[in-house]
């Protein structure tokens, strides 16, 4: 049996109720507006979790009024105060940075020395924050973003991001050292075992592959320098799985989609 398609005809008339192809099949608008915890972390300043303590306490403004009532929403257009500074609900970025010597990180330096916002440029128009600290002597990746919320997920120490470094040392590093070091090196308060460590090159015991996820500052050289060692070279070659794959030195990018997903799934 033939199945036979009727052509259109000109000046057919519509059936009643018929939807022509281009109106959607929904036509719900979309609530414009957003819960005012997501905004002030969606601005940088802090989790949302964080936003909540704020905004209980009073420390936030909406239009000239605190507003401390928690999952109240705001609007676009609404001016929102935290401090005496108006946040901005801004699009998230994400850059990674293959930072060079002699850069600090920072967003700005009363001495005027060179800071890592100033290899961004003016691309990106965002601002954005570092995630975290390398030292000016130390190379290698730095995460720059203005999500907040990721910012202290990735910061904190309960989140064991991890980062791998490649260290040169001012002479080769004894097998015996080695295994202290893999045991755990008291550093300040804290204990500190790395995930792993390992010559990086067997020919040359001067340069060691060190895999970390503390948190302290200048914690890699610090292990090191209690064993009698000096740091001569320290570059931060993965960072929470992030690698420095086609990343020249002093250049940067955006993540990639899957990137992103995979830093928001962190735990």
């Amino acid at each position: 049996m033939k199945t036979h398609r009727n052509k259109p005809e000109t000046g057919r008339t519509r059936h009643k109720g018929a939807r022509p192809k281009s109106t959607p099949r929904y036509n719900k608008k979309e609530d414009p507006s957003i819960r005012l915890n997501k905004y002030v972390a969606n601005a940088g300043v802090c989790s949302r979790r964080e936003a909540d303590v704020l905004i209980a306490n009073g420390a936030i403004k909406v239009n000239g009024k605190i507003v401390t009532e928690l999952g109240t929403k705001v609007m676009p257009g609404d001016v929102v105060v935290y401090g005496n500074e108006r946040l901005v609900n801004e699009k998230k970025v994400y850059v990674l940075l293959n930072k060079p010597k002699d850069f600090i990180t920072t967003t700005d330096d009363p001495s005027a020395r060179k800071t890592v916002m100033q290899l961004l440029g003016t691309t990106i128009k965002e601002r954005l924050y570092p995630v975290g600290r390398l030292d000016r002597n130390t190379t290698g990746l730095l995460l720059l973003t203005n999500d907040g919320e990721m910012t202290k997920k990735l910061s904190h120490p309960s989140h064991g991001v991890k980062k791998l470094y490649q260290v040169t040392l001012n002479k080769g590093v004894s097998q015996k050292d080695i295994g202290l070091i893999a045991n755990g090196i008291t550093v300040g308060k804290d204990k500190i075992i790395p995930d792993t460590i390992a010559y990086a090159n067997p020919e040359n015991k001067s340069e060691i592959g060190i895999e970390i996820h503390s948190g302290q500052n200048r914690v890699v050289r610090r292990i090191f320098e209690q064993l009698g060692y000096d740091v001569t070279k320290l570059d931060r070659v993965m960072y929470a799985g992030l690698t420095k794959k086609d990343l020249p030195r002093g250049k940067w990018r955006k993540l990639t989609e899957k990137e992103i997903i995979y830093l928001q799934m962190i735990r």
